[in-house]
């Protein structure tokens, strides 16, 4: 039922947004557009917790390193955090800024990962003759 209550409140600010686009500068438009997604987002951050505790639960089971589990979610609430302000900054016809945005995410997210590709690497060379 969630999921519908969040596709009115979209689709809502839709109609107003597109109203708004056509007999205003669309600055208001922009800042609606911004505040709903943020809204959503703000919505998903108990089911984005219980993923993230199951995981959690998931990988003491599995006897994963918690240094590496911690990498990992750093890494996927980046990937998130820089589609949004992205899409933020596309909705805003500066999709400029949003390839930067997506660029800095993808350069944090290969220096966040290097623990763990050092590891694989480490294990390949011990596996090897």
């Amino acid at each position: 039922m969630e999921i519908l209550q969040l596709l009115g409140l979209g689709l809502v600010a839709t109609v107003i947004i597109v109203f708004l686009k056509q007999y205003n500068s669309g600055t208001s438009a922009i800042l609606i557009s911004a505040v709903v997604g943020l809204f959503i987002f703000i919505a998903m951050l108990d089911q984005i917790g219980y993923v993230i505790l199951v995981i959690q639960e998931l990988a003491q089971r599995a006897n994963v390193n918690q240094f590496y589990l911690g990498i990992m979610l750093k890494i996927i609430g980046i990937a998130y955090i820089a589609e949004f302000g992205a899409q933020v900054c596309k909705d805003a016809g500066e999709s400029s800024i949003a390839g930067r945005i997506e660029f800095a995410a993808k350069v944090i997210v290969m220096v966040l990962a290097m623990p763990i590709i050092a590891a694989v690497l480490e294990t390949i060379i011990r596996l090897l003759p």
